[in-house]
């Protein structure tokens, strides 16, 4: 019997140390495996993978090596994290999509939230009820409906009053490259953030 799998018994059967020992082992290994396929998750991922390799120990049936078992869980898990990461339960094709598909670099997460500071800077700088009526509308999804409810005014006043807080936004952020149209519109709400 491989020293892997007479370890991977004795830590099922309540024996840190054994379980310490593999851990330390393939540690590297499966940090490597997850690290160039994640953003900042991998002690997550490397954690799960093992916590699965004792979870699944009785579905193992030992015709391969304990290293295959534990990389066929680390590719389970990696595909798990990329399907709740992306709200999928089960329709990503990891035969066909890529990491980078999947995830936000990090030349676009720091524009991102450069943009983003930039937008908030200048949303404090419109009056207060123009800045709430802009959060909502973009950030938090509010039909002109809704706002007319909140505002307590009819729905035709929110259209005015969202002409004129964009109008007044847009002159803030003095941005020649985003349009005041859907243009303008995808942008500011995709800056929300979500985190």
């Amino acid at each position: 019997m491989d020293d892997d799998l007479r370890l991977l018994d004795q830590w099922c059967a309540g024996e840190s140390l054994a379980g310490n020992t593999l851990f330390r082992r393939h540690f590297p290994s499966v940090y490597r495996f997850f690290e160039h396929k994640t953003e900042g998750d991998i002690d997550d991922l490397v954690q799960e993978t093992f916590l699965q390799c004792v979870k699944g120990r009785d579905t193992f049936k030992r015709q391969s090596s304990f290293r295959t078992y534990l990389f066929a869980i680390a590719r389970h898990v990696l595909f798990y994290h990329w399907r709740k990461r992306a709200h999928a339960a089960q329709n990503v094709d990891f035969e066909d999509i890529s990491i980078a598909s999947l995830s936000t670099s990090i030349a676009t997460r720091i524009s991102k939230n450069e943009d983003r500071a930039r937008l908030l800077a200048a949303l404090r700088t419109l009056p207060l009820e123009q800045q709430i009526l802009l959060e909502m509308y973009y950030w938090e999804g509010f039909d002109r409906d809704q706002l007319a409810e909140v505002f307590d005014v009819e729905t035709p006043t929110i259209g005015s009053r969202l002409t004129r807080a964009r109008q007044s936004l847009h002159q803030n952020l003095s941005m020649a490259t985003v349009a005041l149209d859907s243009g303008f519109d995808t942008w500011a709400r995709g800056l929300v953030d979500k985190d």
